[in-house]
C-alpha cells in the first residue's frame, strides 16, 4: 500500500475470494467529516471497465504526489489481476457522494517473500486474508477513508473467520505504515521481494491477529 497525507494512505503495494455477502446486503451510511460514506461494495465482472478506470484514474493522480508507490497502467494492477479478483468477487470499492473515492483487493494468495516469516499465527492460508492494491484518491484523502477500508478488512475477516490479516508496505511508506500500526498490526519482517511494477525492493510485511 501507499500513502497520501494526514494519514490516509495513497494507493500500493498492500497486495496484497469470496465472502457469500452480496452488493446489496453491504450498503449502509457512515459519516467522516461531515460526508456521507457508503458502505463498501463487492463488485462484480460486470463493474470491470469502471474498476480499471478508477485504478487508472488513481494512478494519473499520484504522479507528482510527495509519494510515488511504484504503480503502473497495464502492470500493476493488472488487466488479468482485476478480472480474476472480480471473478472471485475479492474487489471492495467505497462510494462517497457517488463517486468510487477507495478500492482493495482481498484474498488468500501472497508473494513469495512471505515464506520464511515468523508470523506469529501457523495457519492453513484460507484462514488468513491477504490485503492488496488498497488505494485512496487524493481527493478523499485526509478525511478517514483509508481507515476506515482497514474497518472494514477486519470486519470481513471476522465474519469470515479468519484466523489473521497480513500485507506488505513498501519501503518508505510512513503514512500506510503509522496507520496499520496504530491499527493494531505488528511488523514481522523486513525483506526484498519481487513486484513487475517496482522490480526488487525492500518491503515491511505486518501482520494483525484476530
Amino acid at each position: 500500500m501507499q500513502g497520501g497525507e494526514k494519514g490516509d494512505p495513497a494507493p500500493g503495494h498492500i497486495r496484497s475470494a469470496q465472502t457469500g455477502l452480496g452488493r446489496t446486503e453491504k450498503i449502509r451510511r457512515f459519516w467522516f467529516g461531515g460526508e456521507e460514506m457508503n458502505r463498501v461494495l463487492i463488485m462484480s465482472e460486470k463493474d470491470f471497465t469502471e474498476v480499471k478506470a478508477f485504478y487508472w484514474k488513481l494512478i494519473e493522480q499520484m504522479q507528482g504526489g510527495s509519494y510515488l508507490p511504484g504503480w503502473e497502467k497495464g502492470v500493476y494492477p493488472s488487466d488479468i489481476f482485476l478480472r480474476e479478483s472480480l471473478r472471485n468477487r475479492a474487489l471492495y470499492m467505497l462510494k462517497c457522494d457517488g463517486n468510487y473515492a477507495a478500492a482493495m483487493v482481498l484474498n488468500h494468495e501472497t508473494n513469495e517473500g512471505y515464506s520464511g516469516t515468523a508470523w506469529k499465527v501457523d495457519a492453513d492460508k484460507h484462514q488468513i486474508l491477504i490485503v492488496h492494491a488498497l488505494g485512496v484518491l487524493p481527493a478523499f484523502q485526509g478525511k478517514g477513508v483509508a481507515k476506515h477500508m482497514v474497518k472494514e478488512v477486519i470486519r470481513i475477516a471476522g465474519e469470515r473467520h479468519q484466523r489473521a490479516i497480513r500485507l506488505d508496505v513498501l519501503n518508505g511508506n510512513m503514512p500506510a505504515l503509522k496507520l496499520y500500526e496504530s491499527m493494531g498490526f505488528e511488523h514481522r519482517r523486513t525483506t526484498q521481494m519481487f513486484y513487475e511494477d517496482t522490480g526488487w525492493t525492500d518491503y515491511l510485511l505486518y501482520e494483525l491477529v484476530l
